[in-house]
């Protein structure tokens, strides 16, 4: 039969599978960041990694608003076509949480902000409270005061897990007396372009500059760079993320791993799945600070 069913290129219907198993064999994932940022791609690859292993499709859906985030949960206990749902950088509230619980479906977090308080039933992230508290230590241990701290801007109506980094940030600096400047990178093509105009513009240049991302700060050191300034000679500049080429210019940043978060995700939900419990089901990544060659103390005639 083995034999036969080779030569016939047979397959085991996957419709067939999840009928007799009574699931979708399908995993949701909600992301509000544009696929092919360097986050929003580990964290696919490392979901990937897991649940296809185990026989799970990923479908991906990207929320902008909170009336999209609504109508997914509205829909989805009706439509019954996800065994869970993983929720990156976003948050959801409590009643979306409970639409979910009361289907059976599992809601997982990955860097989200108080996942216990809006009710998820596991997640995973990275603690975004130590890793900008150790921005700010590390600037003002190098002797800078006048330090800028550069964001994106969140016109969607969604509550984003970097703002935790911002709000630690600035307690961190407040406690030791330093007050940052606060510069808005809103989302567009000459964002960088932007800043740049904004710092130049400002009544003294920092001598840091904090970056909310790793995806700011490298173009910003390029473009810097090319106004004629030397990093970090002139101004210190670090980043956050530790993600692509960060170790090739030499950036400072916060190391995290969204790969080994998402793989961390992804077993919690398959527990969740097929035995309704999981071990830890809210665990948090220690923040790592990497130095490299782009801070440095601040210079005497600067101090």
């Amino acid at each position: 039969m083995l034999r036969i069913a080779d030569e016939m290129s047979f397959s085991i219907s996957r419709s067939a599978t999840a009928l007799k198993s009574g699931k979708a064999l399908r995993v949701a994932l909600l992301m509000s960041d544009h696929i092919r940022l360097w986050f929003s791609a580990s964290v696919i690859e490392g979901l990937n990694q897991v649940l296809h292993a185990d026989g799970y499709d990923l479908s991906i859906f990207q929320i902008s608003s909170i009336e999209e985030r609504r109508e997914f949960f509205d829909m989805l206990p009706v439509r019954r076509n996800a065994d869970a749902v993983i929720v990156a950088s976003i948050d959801v509230d409590a009643q979306e949480s409970a639409q979910l619980a009361s289907a059976g479906v599992p809601i997982i977090g990955i860097n989200c902000v108080n996942p216990r308080e809006y009710g998820f039933t596991a997640a995973v992230g990275i603690d975004d409270d130590q890793g900008s508290r150790l921005v700010a230590r590390h600037l003002i241990g190098l002797g800078h005061r006048n330090i800028v701290y550069v964001r994106t801007s969140r016109e969607v109506s969604l509550r984003f897990s970097v703002q935790q980094r911002y709000d630690s940030f600035v307690k961190a600096c407040l406690e030791q007396g330093v007050t940052p400047t606060t510069l808005v990178a809103q989302e567009s093509e000459d964002r960088i372009s932007t800043i740049v105009s904004e710092l130049l513009s400002l009544p003294q240049m920092p001598t840091a500059i904090a970056c909310q991302e790793d995806g700011i700060a490298i173009p910003l050191i390029y473009q810097l760079v090319c106004c004629g300034y030397r990093i970090p000679s002139d101004i210190s500049v670090i980043g956050y993320d530790d993600s692509f080429y960060a170790h090739d210019i030499g950036l400072t940043t916060i190391r995290q791993d969204p790969i080994g978060m998402a793989r961390e995700a992804a077993c919690k939900t398959l527990d969740l799945i097929n035995r309704k419990t999981t071990g830890m089901p809210f665990q948090t990544f220690p923040a790592q600070l990497i130095v490299r060659s782009s801070t440095s103390r601040v210079s005497l005639d600067k101090g």
